[in-house]
């Protein structure tokens, strides 16, 4: 009787354990959900959408959560407010959803003092529609919305007519492959880049070519040692963004980092 209760013990012990892994929240590089917003869409259905993309699979929180390498637009920056109080008075003439839809669109029409990084150019990654969800967000934290469902209809249209999308840049040289798509944004390189993901720096001496093909076609499959509170931020269409000549020349280049 004494064995029955002890096996009973071990049992529940185990499945009490087993339960809290599988509740615990996992880490993942998923790709954003494509959106799809009839011209009727309702406010509360893009702020949604938005924070859904900002604290998800776009990949906001990685630079704009730590302060060091964008300000941070949730809590405040400067004494300023969040970003949906402040985001009006960023440029003379510019309201809010306009400043925020072109900091997206074209990243270096303006960057905020304070030596920060510029950001990748999200109308290469999301779409027209998932921009604006973001914006509608961002216009949330402390401001009024007025992203509307015509805005997001416009953006669908546009997208609909515009050409496939092709590498980033024609250049099979490494450096500028890496600068065109803002790998240095985040990895450090001879002096150059940031010290935000695993540097590229000797990357050839701790991982083999394979291992580095992989980690650029699917960012989230294996995470470096020591970064993984950055799981799920490198954007899962990189690939996309490469030529299969580009991408093998990345690979031979890394490889050869101190390999």
């Amino acid at each position: 009787m004494t064995n029955i209760k002890i096996l009973g013990v071990v049992i529940g012990t185990i499945s009490i354990y087993t339960w809290i892994a599988n509740a615990i929240p996992q880490l993942e590089s998923v790709v954003p959900e494509e959106l799809s917003f009839s011209s009727d869409v309702s406010e509360a259905e893009l702020v949604a959408a938005g924070a859904e993309l900002y604290n998800g699979g776009a990949g906001c929180t990685t630079c704009h959560g730590l302060e060091t390498r964008a300000p941070n637009l949730l809590t405040g920056y400067n004494g300023e407010g969040t970003i949906g109080t402040r985001c009006g008075t960023r440029v003379p003439g510019q309201d809010c959803k306009a400043y925020l839809h072109e900091s997206m669109m074209n990243p270096m029409a303006y960057v905020v003092e304070g030596g920060f990084d510029p950001m990748v150019f999200q109308a290469r990654v999301f779409s027209g529609a998932q921009i604006w969800a973001l914006v509608a967000f961002l216009q949330d934290q402390g401001g009024v919305v007025t992203v509307t469902g015509a805005d997001v209809a416009a953006a669908a249209e546009a997208d609909a007519t515009a050409p496939a999308g092709g590498p980033a840049v024609a250049s099979t040289d490494p450096l500028e492959i890496m600068r065109g798509n803002l790998c240095l944004a985040c990895h450090m390189l001879d002096g150059e880049g940031a010290e935000l993901a695993p540097p590229f720096d000797g990357m050839g001496s701790r991982i083999d070519a394979d291992r580095i093909r992989r980690g650029i076609i699917d960012p989230g499959a294996e995470i470096a040692e020591g970064f993984d509170h950055l799981a799920g931020s490198m954007p899962p269409t990189i690939p996309d963004l490469l030529t299969a000549r580009q991408l093998e020349v990345l690979v031979d280049f890394l490889a050869r980092q101190g390999g």
